[in-house]
């Protein structure tokens, strides 16, 4: 639904809610769903039920061509490998069951253009009606490629790109050339039927860390010329010593999980025009640790919110493991301050041997996507550390494995396309 969208709804004569038929069919909102609801200063905020599967992650392959100083692969010790076709057709024909069709999305913690029959795979998801995406490095990106993935019908391709000199892109992206990328990244743009909407759209993924950082406005330049119609920041996730030294947002993290009004001071700001003095005022608050209220509305996010239980969506490794997101797919540490959490991954069960919609409505796992929307965690991010925040098996408020206090896409710091 458009944002702008004016749809409306009515308190009945029995006191109940009723909304149109569009939003009923949108959010999934049959007989019997379970809603949460916030009520805040002045409004009620219906999240959508974690009922609804709008999106699914699919890891094609967890192997990768490159040698990137920000990858998981520097903390894991786990077989590499491809997704058999007979797994992605498990997929496919449990997702024909879905209405509406949830977005197909491929990435995970490899390279999907490694795989040879990753266009066909697109064609697939797409017979079903899905909106499908795909991640890249774009150094496969090759003409052949190209043409390949534009007639199967891929709606958005998303390029990794953390740098805008040679020298910043390949001291990330070991391995690679930021100028053969950029080539590869026109010729795609080229080749895409005419249009006022082209499709395959373009999205630009950049992590920041504090050695490109500065590159970020010259990325942003780069990507008006790519005809790029998102750009999506993140922030790097420190899997090693020498990332932590990298990171940009240790400040906010001893901020969340608490009200502002506890641990820092709060400025309300009203609307204005958006002046180099207004800014500078602005860039002084944040750099404080200020809580910033613009219209009564806390900028900095109060509580934390996994997007991936929010936004519907769930994950499957290359070997057809089901997964609630992608942080909890594979094994891995990193670091939390100065310390070494180590993160187990939760696997529901394989495709290959359930639907992937069964196991998406198991009740262990729909009880565990309830817990997650209220965020029933121990602040592990905020607070000094114990020993439980070593990992996620179990916290100090009593919630057992998998816990997410510690999770910095629950923070708003890290994100995903």
């Amino acid at each position: 639904m458009n944002k702008k969208s004016k749809n409306t709804g009515y308190i009945d004569n029995s006191g109940r809610i009723v909304v149109s038929p569009e939003i009923r069919s949108q959010y999934g909102l049959t007989p019997g769903t379970k809603l949460f609801i916030e009520q805040g200063t002045n409004s009620l905020t219906v999240r959508q039920p974690i009922t609804l599967l709008k999106k699914v992650y699919v890891e094609i392959t967890n192997r990768c061509n490159l040698g990137c100083c920000t990858c998981i692969r520097n903390v894991w010790d786990e077989p590499c490998d491809i997704m058999p076709q007979t797994v992605f057709d498990c997929i496919i024909k449990s997702l024909q069951t879905v209405s509406p069709s949830p977005t197909v999305f491929f990435g995970g913690l490899g390279e999907p253009l490694l795989h040879e029959h990753v266009t066909e795979m697109i064609k697939q998801a797409k017979t079903i009606g899905s909106r499908v995406e795909l991640i890249t490095n774009a150094t496969l990106l090759n003409e052949q490629m190209s043409r390949s993935l534009i007639d199967s019908g891929l709606d958005m391709l998303w390029v990794s790109m953390d740098g805008a000199t040679q020298e910043s892109y390949a001291d990330v992206r070991v391995g690679a050339s930021l100028d053969r990328v950029v080539q590869k990244i026109k010729f795609f743009r080229s080749a895409r039927p005419l249009s006022h909407v082209p499709t395959p759209e373009i999205g630009i993924a950049f992590v920041a860390m504090r050695r490109n950082i500065s590159d970020l406005p010259a990325v942003m330049r780069m990507a008006k010329t790519f005809g790029a119609s998102r750009l999506m920041v993140s922030n790097v996730i420190p899997y090693t010593g020498e990332l932590r030294k990298e990171t940009l947002f240790p400040r906010l993290l001893k901020k969340t999980g608490a009200k502002p009004s506890q641990w820092v001071p709060n400025i309300k700001i009203p609307k204005t025009y958006n002046t180099a003095e207004f800014g500078d005022a602005i860039s002084e608050a944040v750099s404080r640790g200020w809580n910033l209220l613009f219209g009564g509305s806390n900028l900095n996010e109060e509580n934390p919110c996994c997007p991936f239980i929010e936004d519907g969506t769930t994950s499957v490794g290359w070997d057809g493991s089901l997964s609630p997101c992608l942080p909890l797919l594979h094994d891995h540490t990193f670091f939390l301050g100065d310390r070494k959490r180590l993160i187990k991954k939760h696997i529901i069960g394989n495709v290959a041997d359930q639907p992937l919609v069964s196991l998406w409505n198991k009740p262990e796992h729909v009880a565990f996507r309830e817990k997650v929307q209220r965020f029933d965690f121990s602040p592990c991010t905020a607070c000094g550390g114990c020993e439980r925040s070593l990992g996620n098996m179990e916290d100090c408020f009593g919630s057992s494995f998998p816990t997410c206090g510690g999770c910095l896409w629950a923070q708003g710091v890290v994100q995903c396309p």
